[in-house]
C-alpha cells in the first residue's frame, strides 16, 4: 500500500522473504566405531554422573565411579546403583552369584579387585545366568583402571557377549581367548584381548586371583 506524506508518494521498503535452511548431519559406522572407543567429554552437570548407590562401595572411589557412569547405556541413567551381589556378603560362589541375579532385570557391573590391588571389570547388558551359548548384546563391555582408567566397547567383529556355566564366567572371544574369565570359585581368572572388545589384558598379567568382586543393578 503507497503511503502520501507531505504531499509525496512514500513507498514502505520491500521485505525480502525469509529462507530457512536445514542441514543434515551424516554420520558414518567410523564415527560409530571412534564414539564407542572414545568416550565424549559431556558439558551435562557433574551431579549427572553421581548415582546415589544403595551402600557405599568397598572397591570404587568417588572418582572411580563418576568416569564408569559416564560410559553406562542411556536406559541406566537416573537409576541408584543397588548392591545386587558381593563376595562379603554372599561369599565366593559362582552358584550363589548367579541366584542372586534372579530379582533383577536390569544391566549388571560387575567390579573385580584382584590380589595386587588392581581394579577391573564388566558391564553386561542382561543379569548372569547359565546359558549354552553366549548371550548379551551391544551395551557390554570391558574396563580396566590398570594403570588408568579405559573402557572397550563392542567392535563389531562378533557376538561372542557373555558366557556362562556352572564353572565358569566369561565376557568376549574370538582366536581362541576370553577377554574376562572367571572359574567358579571365583578365585582365579584370566584376561587376554579378544575380538569382541579389542581390549589389552585388564590385570596386570594374565592370570590373576580375585581379592572381592561386587555386582551393581540398576533401579
Amino acid at each position: 500500500m503507497n503511503r502520501f506524506t507531505g504531499g509525496k508518494m512514500k513507498t514502505p521498503a520491500r521485505k525480502e522473504p525469509r529462507t530457512s535452511y536445514k542441514y543434515s548431519m551424516i554420520t558414518t559406522r567410523e564415527d560409530t566405531n571412534v564414539r564407542q572407543s572414545t568416550p565424549v567429554k559431556s558439558e551435562l552437570d557433574p551431579e549427572t554422573f553421581r548415582p546415589s548407590l544403595s551402600e557405599k562401595s568397598d572397591l570404587l572411589q568417588p572418582d572411580q565411579i563418576e568416569k564408569l557412569a559416564k560410559n553406562l547405556p542411556p536406559r541406566t541413567v537416573g537409576y541408584p546403583w543397588t548392591l545386587s551381589y558381593s563376595t562379603g556378603k554372599h561369599g565366593m560362589s559362582l552358584k550363589t552369584l548367579y541366584r542372586t541375579m534372579t530379582d533383577f532385570d536390569t544391566p549388571m557391573l560387575l567390579v573385580i579387585k584382584d590380589s595386587d590391588g588392581q581394579v577391573f571389570g564388566a558391564l553386561a547388558s542382561e543379569p548372569f545366568k547359565v546359558s549354552d551359548c553366549f548371550y548379551g548384546n551391544g551395551e557390554t563391555f570391558l574396563f580396566t583402571f590398570c594403570p588408568e582408567f579405559k573402557v572397550f566397547k563392542w567392535t563389531g567383529d562378533n557376538m561372542f557377549f557373555i558366557k556362562g556355566d556352572m564353572d565358569s564366567l566369561a565376557f568376549g572371544g574370538g582366536g581362541g581367548e576370553f577377554g574376562l574369565w572367571l572359574d567358579g570359585d571365583l578365585y582365579h581368572g584370566r584376561s587376554h584381548s579378544c575380538k569382541t572388545f579389542d581390549n589389552h589384558i585388564l590385570s596386570k598379567k594374565e592370570d590373576f586371583y580375585v581379592q572381592d568382586i561386587e555386582i551393581w543393578a540398576f533401579e
